[in-house]
């Protein structure tokens, strides 16, 4: 979720389920310990509960940046060991990271021996070359033996040569029954599915089986879903927002923005997702992506486009 995820798309979220854990785009040591690290780390508290995600392979930088996310007040350090881009591959980053399970097993001790907060992994049902449920039980088995208790699997392995990140999500075919699997062999560890998820529905069902389930790109693309979260997975029967409730109560927030020199596309680019499947929608669409770029009066138009939601 690189580029997607960020503190402005995590607000709105939060506008829309009050229960769902929310997880920052990864961020990698690097960029913590070299770059703009109150920029990577700044949220909002209303963000709460949040996760930040980590991209790593050193033990001892990984456990000084789970000390940032401690101090800066994250409620969970995820280390991502499923992204397949080759740009995290050449620095050791993300899904090749299921080919060296001792190291991870290091990475996530090192983390845990550094703060008190959860210490989470997300990985992959496995990678090409090391694909077998043997190797991914010894892989889990290992993090587990580090300390680690909560894994978010994506049921799919990883193709780290030939296959672009986009088709990583969309070629190697889902596997729910692996990963059951491991839940199964591993009953005493939070399991969370991840993967090609799309409806509450598909929630449901899968929290029969595992512990959690984490929503993608579903729940950026179509945000909506998530304000059926709380009362359906949670058990909240405080009544959920409208779209239009959503987008009102996200100006505030807009209005601080500008004011402190921030341009409105950078919030309302993740709202996009609230326009589907209602007369007006592609209205509402072309407003906060394509007038928004010409308009002297953005708040304004924000008032036009959240108009086009009421009732929908």
């Amino acid at each position: 979720m690189m580029d997607w995820t960020d503190r402005n798309c995590r607000f709105f979220l939060r506008l829309l389920s009050r229960h769902a854990l929310l997880y920052t785009e990864m961020v990698t040591t690097g960029a913590l310990l070299q770059g703009d690290r109150a920029r990577f780390l700044r949220h909002d508290e209303a963000e709460h509960p949040l996760a930040l995600q980590l991209g790593g392979s050193v033990p001892a930088d990984l456990a000084a940046c789970a000390r940032f996310a401690e101090e800066a007040g994250y409620d969970e350090v995820n280390l991502n060991v499923g992204c397949p881009s080759d740009r995290v591959q050449n620095n050791m980053i993300g899904a090749c990271l299921m080919g060296h399970p001792a190291l991870v097993a290091d990475c996530v001790k090192a983390m845990l021996d550094a703060v008190a907060i959860p210490v989470t992994v997300k990985h992959r049902i496995g990678i090409n070359g090391r694909d077998s449920y043997a190797e991914l039980c010894d892989f889990v088995g290992q993090v587990r033996e580090a300390g680690c208790r909560s894994f978010t699997v994506h049921a799919r392995i990883a193709i780290l040569e030939g296959l672009s990140p986009k088709e990583n999500r969309e070629i190697p075919p889902l596997r729910y029954d692996v990963a059951a699997q491991l839940k199964k062999d591993f009953p005493d560890l939070e399991l969370i599915l991840n993967g090609g998820i799309k409806t509450l529905d598909e929630c449901a069902t899968h929290l029969e089986v595992f512990d959690g389930v984490m929503l993608g790109r579903e729940a950026y693309h179509n945000p909506y879903l998530l304000a059926g979260v709380d009362a359906r997975l949670f058990g909240d029967d405080r009544p959920q927002p409208t779209r239009a409730e959503a987008l009102a109560a996200l100006r505030p927030y807009i209005e601080r923005h500008i004011a402190e020199g921030g341009q409105m596309h950078h919030i309302t680019r993740h709202v996009l997702g609230l326009g589907q499947g209602f007369p007006g929608a592609r209205r509402f669409r072309q407003l906060l992506s394509v007038d928004v770029h010409k308009t002297t009066d953005p708040l304004g138009l924000l008032d036009q486009a959240t108009e086009l939601l009421r009732g929908h």
